[in-house]
């Protein structure tokens, strides 16, 4: 693999992957209507193309249970207006049809609730980082590639390990994962992966110009990012979730074998089946050490 310092960037051409939040339980409560979104959605990213005829634009579906491609403007036709406004009609197409193909899936699935259903964010982070190793060897002079998180789902415990790995990878390539939340929530995840990236996380207070902080804050290449004031995480929460009962700690137990996360003791490891021979103290009933 060609290592990430050889590359040869273009500055002011851009590769935006952004992966999308289909997840149709948060879309159903959600004070911005998926139709409103996927508009202010659309138009950010002919912004983009607008700012470079060079640049680069994918998207990338999430839904409950699966992951998809919606949208490569490299299939853009170049002829004009036409073809891009037929290109977007036959995204938004692809989008309602992924949508019921994944509600179809999540429907077969009896094990996903509605009540805390999150989207396949380490899919999607996955097939995002594919696509750029994809461009990566290609040729020997790449556009800047980022990723851009539009999440409003809440966080999926059983998705820590992969989200995690994902993150190093976008690191180790250097690009960098930008996140906006369109949802109530915090995500832990993206304030991470946007923090170890070296990315941008924002939560807007108003969802109904959503499209002027897309356009505001992520529309720009990390070229001139460098003379802008972007904002700036507040604070990261860097803690981790338990694979036992889905719940974010601040102790616990982590295996050796499969890096799984625990909360209390365990003889056996629920998520690889090594067995622990070595009895460990109980973190619950150790005194305080902050004292």
């Amino acid at each position: 693999m060609t290592s990430a310092h050889s590359k040869l960037y273009s500055d002011d051409v851009s590769l935006v992957v952004v992966v999308v939040d289909t997840n149709p339980f948060f879309w159903a409560a959600a004070a911005l209507p998926f139709a409103d979104f996927f508009a202010h959605l659309i138009h950010f990213v002919n912004s983009i193309l607008l700012l470079n005829h060079l640049n680069r634009v994918v998207v990338i579906a999430a839904g409950v249970s699966s992951c998809a491609y919606i949208l490569d403007s490299s299939d853009v036709s170049p002829s004009g207006g036409v073809g891009v406004s037929d290109t977007f009609d036959r995204a938004s197409r692809k989008a309602e049809e992924f949508i019921a193909q994944d509600a179809r899936a999540t429907a077969g699935n009896g094990s996903v609730a509605s009540a805390n259903a999150a989207s396949l964010l380490s899919g999607a982070l996955s097939l995002a980082l594919c696509y750029i190793q994809r461009i990566f060897r290609s040729g020997t002079r790449h556009p800047q590639p980022r990723i851009l998180c539009l999440q409003g789902s809440p966080d999926r415990p059983e998705q820590y390990v992969a989200v995690m790995n994902s993150i190093f990878s976008a690191q180790r390539s250097m690009v960098p994962i930008d996140s906006c939340i369109v949802g109530t929530q915090d995500s832990a995840f993206l304030q991470q992966a946007s923090y170890i990236t070296g990315g941008v996380y924002l939560k807007p207070q108003e969802l109904n110009g959503l499209f002027q902080y897309l356009a505001a804050v992520f529309a720009t290449d990390l070229h001139s990012r460098a003379f802008l004031r972007l904002p700036k995480t507040l604070g990261v929460d860097f803690r981790a979730s338990c694979f036992c009962h889905k719940k974010t700690i601040d102790m616990g137990y982590v295996c050796s074998v499969c890096l799984s996360i625990f909360c209390k003791n365990q003889k056996k490891c629920s998520t690889c089946g090594s067995e622990f021979s070595r009895v460990m103290p109980d973190l619950n009933s150790m005194p305080d050490q902050s004292k």
